[in-house]
């Protein structure tokens, strides 16, 4: 057991101010509200805090096509109907919207979870998060449900630097399909996702058939689920799954996106759990010990996503939070009673015990064809992307510095308070 996790923490206060438009259920509005909270409760003292540095294009390239983000660069809401052909080649249109500042919103909720992954690569941290990230759909050359940089790979691909093998769960109620179909044919990346699945519901994958092709047989695991699943029937799944994975898998590192629209009463999600339901999973992940990148993902109720993200950063830090919500900047949203926790909800569960039992029989089944911790051949460990160090004494004070280069020299007031655990991470 390891004495006391060192946390991480990224975030940056631009990444909630963008707008997708006015009936648009992404709302990152949600991720100041969650930031606000946890400072409201103190939990920024208990873990370092670094504002991410902004993706580059040829970072993202690592994973998505070069056209494809180098057209994200390029459009705005007042070229869009210059591009049609390239806007319907790239699905960005209804679910993703071209939006005012929309490619420095992906880069930095993409430079947010790369940067967790090289501070756990360097061990600079035992557990890192970013619940800006966690978007899982995007596809190597095209957007999809809300998401058009697909962070995750991003970050996964970082970690496969220095560790063998990956392990990737996603709690989110929609499919990481997007996750899944960049590592579909290895093995040195094991996909997890417990989803809602039938009904056309989106994004119409994450079948329990769905195992994986070539190297990759057997390393994707979908639990597909229908409406209604309550805490008690999700977790001892969660449980029963997670632990053999572990165990047979042997992962150096987890990734866990904890997609919030699995929470009961979400404007999108048609699930039962409790917030106590939801964060039982990162509980339970936790307690392996192993380097831990933890995302957000979707959430369309948002201060349900605040309370839900909120609790599970204290759970990440051995901390219990009382029910009463402090007075923070969004206090009103948590009325009428500004309480922290959310029971479970009341939709008919439609997870029979035969549903439930069939469907853990088919996983184990398949974890069985898998050999203990496939052996990798690990090549030379590229260097992380080059990024200059900014290093004070070797500035020249007569070269003007850009405001962005500024910016990372100072903290930011309505983000940070006082202490020694506020940084920008360069």
């Amino acid at each position: 057991m390891r004495s006391k996790d060192k946390i991480s923490y990224f975030y940056d206060g631009d990444v909630g101010s963008v707008y997708f438009g006015p009936n648009h259920p992404m709302k990152p509005h949600r991720l100041c509200m969650t930031h606000h909270l946890i400072l409201a409760y103190g939990l920024h003292s208990k873990m370092e805090v670094y504002r991410p540095h902004k993706a580059y294009p040829i970072e993202m390239a690592q994973f998505h096509s070069p056209d494809y983000v180098e057209f994200l660069q390029r459009i705005n809401p007042e070229n869009q109907n210059l591009f049609p052909n390239e806007m319907a080649r790239y699905n960005l249109g209804e679910d993703c919207p071209v939006f005012e500042d929309l490619f420095e919103f992906c880069q930095i909720y993409a430079g947010g979870t790369i940067d967790a992954a090289r501070r756990l690569n360097n061990k600079l941290c035992d557990i890192a998060i970013n619940w800006a990230g966690g978007l899982h759909h995007a596809k190597k050359c095209d957007a999809s449900g809300f998401c058009y940089i697909n962070d995750l790979v991003l970050g996964i691909l970082e970690l496969l630097k220095h560790h063998p093998r990956v392990l990737y769960i996603d709690i989110d109620v929609h499919h990481g399909d997007g996750v899944e179909e960049a590592f579909y044919f290895t093995d040195r990346v094991m996909t997890v996702s417990f989803h809602k699945f039938g009904d056309k519901f989106f994004p119409g994958t994450g079948d329990v058939k769905e195992i994986g092709e070539r190297e990759g047989k057997f390393y994707a695991i979908n639990v597909p689920l229908k409406d209604g699943i309550d805490d008690s029937s999700f977790n001892r799944l969660f449980r029963t799954i997670i632990s053999k994975v572990v165990e047979i898998y042997q992962p150096g590192a987890i990734v866990l996106q904890c997609g919030a629209d699995s929470l009961a009463r979400d404007r999108l999600g048609c699930f039962n759990l409790s917030i106590d339901g939801h964060a039982e999973c990162v509980k339970f992940v936790k307690k392996f010990n192993l380097p831990l990148l933890v995302t957000g993902g979707g959430g369309y109720t948002k201060e349900n996503v605040a309370r839900c993200w909120t609790v599970e950063t204290g759970i990440l830090l051995d901390t219990e939070l009382p029910n009463e919500i402090p007075e923070n900047d969004y206090i009103k949203y948590f009325a009428p009673d500004f309480s922290l926790k959310i029971p479970g909800g009341h939709i008919e569960n439609l997870n029979t015990k035969s549903y439930i039992s069939s469907i853990k029989v088919q996983i184990l089944e398949n974890l069985r064809y898998i050999q203990h911790a496939p052996s990798v051949q690990m090549q030379e460990v590229p260097p992380d992307f080059y990024i200059p160090d900014f290093d004070e004494d070797e500035q020249n004070p007569d070269v003007r510095v850009d405001q962005r280069s500024r910016d990372k020299q100072i903290q930011r007031d309505d983000e940070y308070f006082d202490g020694d655990n506020d940084h920008d991470a360069s």
